[in-house]
Order: structure tokens, then C-alpha cells, then sequence
């Protein structure tokens, strides 16, 4: 599958690479563990996913601080750091409003990007994923102790085809999975990042808590996690989707972390994310949008992009006065009293799809 790789910059100046693959509406995926662009193509746990995803949409992934094709050499590893990285690939590949699927600790970083920006997140689709981190979840010093032994572990097996941290990773991410999978998952590890990077990225994962982000999310969520998952139990996924409001809860039938396409868990998978995040957008209704004239549709589409007065006036070449003439007209053909009644009504209707053409 062709992917476009590109570069931008990230706040504190660390290079962020990223990636976009396939045509469609777009879907970002937010950086999970460790990833590498190009190798996760090579993966056989990945590769499934992204050419399914990138029949379908405009996917946009990219290599967190210290992975893959973004700079190694970084002092900050942090979740601002990582929400930092989001919000740069974000703004570079020019998306406005779009949907997030966040697999594993992807999904904690997809929880508290849109709690930080709701104007832009549409939905959340949130796979084998968690609000609490291993240390946050630990209810015991033992349980401490073990978390911690994992990482002297994985600094001494990192990368290590015939190392039992490798074994073990991978049997626990896919029991499912045959010796092909473990040599992938050695070979996407290797050209991820360094051992300590890895260890850095456990520590930061296994502290995370974003239960109270989880509490304030606000656009529609979908959480789907596997029954028998190793690596986040299923405990979890229950408790992402009760904190977060309205949120609807899907459990598979599957001991993989990450799906094997063969397996029946993944046709259920693809079958909710296509219900969820349909790859062709609702048609806009005709009424009460036929009487619109053509500009007055402009600037209603302008306003479920999240534009303000002066933003679309400056969009539309136009005053500000005449934009606010243009929204009171609007909102009495849609029979609405104020900005957010109309935002809602035109998202409804499929207006502020990025993509949209604006008649000049």
C-alpha cells in the first residue's frame, strides 16, 4: 500500500514523521507503544489493519518522540510530550474535524486529545484500550514489583528474536500467532527505538490515569476490547466505557490483543468500525437546507467547522457585519435561536466534513 511520509515539527522542536495512506474520509490513528511507519507495514499484526483502513479512508498515523522516523534523541517523554506530537502532525496534514481509533495506550492518548480538543474530534473508536496504567491498576506491592522486573527484563531482551521477553511480548499480545509473528513483531521492535526508549515508553505507559479526561469526553465513543486480552484486561475496556458519557461497549470473542484477520473477532471488529465510522458520509438532508441560498450554505458550513465571525469572513472574503447578517438568515430558515442549536443541526445533516468545497 503507497503511504505519503512527511515531516513537522512538534512544540518543543523534536521532528515528528508522518504518514498518509488510502482515500476516503479521514481516520487518525493515534501513536500506540512503539511504531515505525514503514515496518508496520512488514508487521503481520499491523499490516491487515492499515491496508483495510486505507481502502476506506484518508488514514493518518505517525511515529511518537523517539520512534520509528521521528527523532530519537529526546529528553522529554511525557503525555503532554505525546499529545504535543498529535497536535503537530494534526496541524500539518491540515485535518479539521475527523475521527480517532485508538488501539491500546493509543486509546488513553485518544481520550485526552479530545477532551483537549472536542472542536476537532468527531468520534472515538477505542480498541483494547484503558484509562489506568499498570502502576495506576496494581493492587498490590507484589503486582509493583512485577510491573517493574519488566523493565530490567525488556533493556536486556529488547529485540532479541530468541530472548524469552520476546516470547513472552508476543505471546501475550497474540496467542494466536505463529512463529512468523513473533519474527515480525522482533523485526517492527528492532527499527522502533532502543531498549531504553522501550523502557521509557513502559514507564510513562504504566503511570498513565486518564480517568478523569474519560469523564469529560463529549463526542460519541465506541469501546471494543477482547474478552481473554493479556496485555489489558478486560476489566479495563469496562471501565473506559462506563467513565466515559453514553459511550457503547462492544465485547469479542478473541484472546488477541491485536486481532488476527482469520479469527472471527475481526469480522466483527471491521463490521462495528464501518457502522461506526462509515467510510461514505451521510448525505446532507434537503430540508431545511434547500431554502439555503448558496453563500448562506457556505457560512453554515463554515460554522460546523467551528469557524467563528471573523474566521469566516475572512474564509469567504466578506465583513463581519455581513456575516453576521449572513448567520441571523440562516438560523430563521433552520429555525434555530443561537450557534450551537444550528452547529448540531448541520452536523447532523453532514455539514463540516472536511473536504467540503465553499462556492467563491
Amino acid at each position: 500500500m503507497k503511504q505519503e511520509i512527511r515531516f513537522c515539527t512538534s512544540a518543543d522542536g523534536t521532528r515528528i514523521a508522518y504518514a498518509l495512506s488510502g482515500k476516503g474520509p479521514p481516520l487518525v490513528l493515534a501513536a500506540n507503544w512503539v511504531t515505525h511507519l514503514e515496518y508496520q507495514w512488514l508487521n503481520l499484526s499491523w499490516r491487515a489493519l492499515l491496508e483495510t483502513l486505507s481502502k476506506h479512508y484518508t488514514v493518518l498515523r505517525y511515529d511518537t518522540r523517539g520512534c520509528g522516523l521521528s527523532d530519537w534523541n529526546v529528553a522529554d517523554i511525557s503525555l503532554d510530550g505525546w499529545i504535543h506530537d498529535f497536535e503537530a502532525v494534526i496541524s500539518a496534514a491540515g485535518f479539521e474535524r475527523f475521527p480517532i481509533l485508538g488501539v491500546c495506550q493509543g486509546g488513553a492518548i485518544a481520550v485526552e486529545y479530545a477532551v483537549r480538543h472536542p472542536d476537532q474530534v468527531t468520534k472515538l473508536f477505542l480498541h483494547a484500550t484503558f484509562a489506568r496504567g499498570r502502576l495506576k491498576r496494581a493492587a498490590t506491592p507484589r503486582e509493583v514489583e512485577l510491573v517493574k522486573l519488566r523493565y530490567e527484563v525488556a533493556r536486556a531482551g529488547w529485540a532479541n528474536e530468541s530472548h524469552a521477553f520476546l516470547r513472552a511480548f508476543a505471546a501475550m499480545w497474540q496467542p494466536g500467532g505463529n512463529a512468523e509473528h513473533q519474527r515480525s513483531w522482533c523485526e517492527l521492535q528492532r527499527a522502533s527505538c532502543t531498549a531504553e526508549t522501550a523502557v521509557r515508553h513502559f514507564q510513562l505507559a504504566d503511570d498513565m490515569d486518564v480517568r478523569d479526561a474519560a469523564a469529560r469526553v463529549r463526542c460519541p465513543t465506541l469501546v471494543i476490547h477482547a474478552e481473554q486480552d493479556q496485555v489489558v484486561p478486560v476489566e479495563e475496556g469496562r471501565l473506559c466505557a462506563g467513565l466515559i458519557p453514553n459511550a457503547r461497549y462492544v465485547q469479542l470473542e478473541s484472546e488477541n490483543h491485536l486481532l488476527l484477520e482469520n479469527e472471527p473477532a475481526w469480522a466483527r471488529f471491521l463490521d462495528e468500525l464501518a457502522a461506526f465510522i462509515p467510510a461514505t458520509p451521510p448525505a446532507r438532508k434537503q430540508k431545511p437546507f434547500s431554502d439555503l441560498s448558496a453563500r448562506e450554505a457556505d457560512v453554515l458550513e463554515l460554522l460546523a467547522r467551528g469557524r467563528d465571525n471573523a474566521q469566516i469572513a475572512a474564509s469567504l472574503d466578506l465583513s463581519e457585519k455581513t456575516v453576521r447578517n449572513y448567520i441571523t438568515r440562516v438560523f430563521d430558515k433552520l429555525g434555530v435561536e443561537n450557534r450551537a442549536q444550528a452547529i448540531v443541526l448541520a452536523r447532523d445533516a453532514g455539514f463540516g466534513v472536511t473536504g467540503a468545497t465553499l462556492v467563491k
